[in-house]
């Protein structure tokens, strides 16, 4: 069942009102291959590209001819180093790249405004009113976290300033993770199981629509 609102609770977990959200969530359509590919394009561009093999001309061997080149009976050999000879170079081996692929900023957004229209026709949008000075103890966030119902589930936290103690409440919580509204992706969207987004970047997202 579709819900026309975003609830919003306190830091006790206790519902307050509910938020409008923005037209989007309810009209745009969804197109899993724009999804796929704004996606895999994020993927591809978190891969380091360090993976690094030695060529024969980087092996570290002496440039002695190992025998003479006739009358020993053995195939004729110049270097150790040859990719033919245990401990030798690599042929073809990988070499560091860049994995990095642009993809046009209407796109993301896009995909972005599809993620989130699925996940809250999905009912997993829901707002949390965090106070000025919040706990940075674990067990109080695992126990606002149980509050709302949202144990055991990979939750992403979205607020627009910065908070210390938001992010040292939730760093040894498995699977949540506190995020900046405006650094906010695709993947990481579609990767939670409910979306907790603070009232002041629910209506940046309302802006931003």
């Amino acid at each position: 069942m579709i819900t026309n609102k975003v609830i919003l609770y306190d830091i006790n977990g206790c519902k307050k009102c509910e938020l409008q959200p923005p037209a989007f969530f309810k009209t745009q359509k969804i197109s899993s291959g724009l999804l796929y590919e704004v996606i895999t394009n994020y993927s591809n561009n978190q891969r380091a590209g360090t993976h690094k093999v030695k060529t024969r001309g980087e092996v570290s061997f002496s440039g002695a001819k190992p025998w003479k080149q006739k009358g020993t009976g053995r195939a004729r050999a110049g270097q150790k180093n040859s990719p033919l000879w245990r401990k030798g170079g690599i042929i073809f081996g990988p070499q560091p790249r860049n994995y990095h692929v642009n993809i046009p900023q209407k796109k993301r957004q896009r995909a972005l405004k599809m993620a989130l229209s699925m996940q809250f026709k999905n009912n997993n949008i829901l707002s949390v009113q965090f106070p000025d000075v919040i706990s940075y103890k674990t067990k109080d966030m695992l126990q606002l976290i149980d509050k709302l119902h949202i144990s055991n589930q990979k939750v992403v936290f979205l607020i627009e300033q910065k908070s210390i103690n938001l992010n040292l409440a939730v760093r040894n919580i498995k699977n949540v993770i506190v995020n900046y509204v405006k650094h906010m992706n695709t993947y990481q969207t579609l990767w939670a199981d409910k979306l907790v987004i603070s009232p002041q970047a629910f209506n940046y997202i309302i802006k931003e629509k």
